[in-house]
């Protein structure tokens, strides 16, 4: 089974790169969505939680409070606590889950995630691959799909990596700076590459 990693600034289309994957058969992860998952369904991550950011971080009805914990991490710079005591539980669920997909058979395991190569290049991943797109159009991109103004996006994206500087780390870069159609076949070669460069080891 082949393991890849992804990771790209917000908006620069690596989630459009891997639902074209899982088209084609991959079992993709998407760490956001497994975060937030556990942040609710993971007993000792939601008390670490709570010990830090108080009990406004979730609702009476046990559901994440995500506008309190958004105002707490980003306009009040506490990004790096919430990460510090997300990423680990993460971490730990992610290897459990390649393991399954690898009994169960699957071709190609992949993990999205913007953090992916926050502590340097994971070991457990066999490519490392970075989309990116020109700020302009990742604001264009956010704000038209979260409804979101471009202060706010453009702040956001201040708390995350310089993607550039990640680039070394990886093994292939996607340029998303063209045409949807053209990022989906983009994504589709290097699916297949990935796969013969895995099973042949050769170019």
């Amino acid at each position: 089974m082949v393991k890849v990693g992804i990771t790209g600034g917000i908006g620069s289309g690596k989630t459009t790169v891997c639902k074209e994957w899982e088209k084609l058969g991959a079992v993709v992860v998407y760490a956001d969505d497994l975060a937030k998952s556990l942040m609710v369904e993971d007993q000792r991550l939601a008390s670490q939680i709570r010990d830090v950011f108080g009990d406004a971080a979730y609702r009476d009805d046990g559901n994440l409070n995500r506008r309190f914990l958004a105002e707490e991490a980003f306009s009040k710079g506490r990004v790096h606590e919430l990460n510090k005591l997300v990423h680990p539980a993460v971490t730990k669920k992610v290897r459990e889950l390649m393991d399954r997909a690898e009994a169960q058979g699957a071709e190609m395991f992949v993990e999205e995630a913007a953090l992916l190569l926050k502590n340097g290049r994971p070991d457990i991943f066999d490519f490392i691959v970075i989309v990116t797109a020109d700020k302009e159009r990742r604001v264009e991109w956010v704000s038209q799909r979260d409804q979101t103004g471009p202060q706010e996006i453009i702040a956001r994206m201040k708390n995350q990596q310089s993607f550039e500087e990640l680039m070394p780390l990886c093994d292939f870069v996607l340029e998303n700076n063209s045409t949807l159609a053209a990022l989906k076949q983009k994504a589709a070669d290097l699916y297949r590459k990935m796969l013969k460069l895995q099973n042949t080891g050769i170019d």
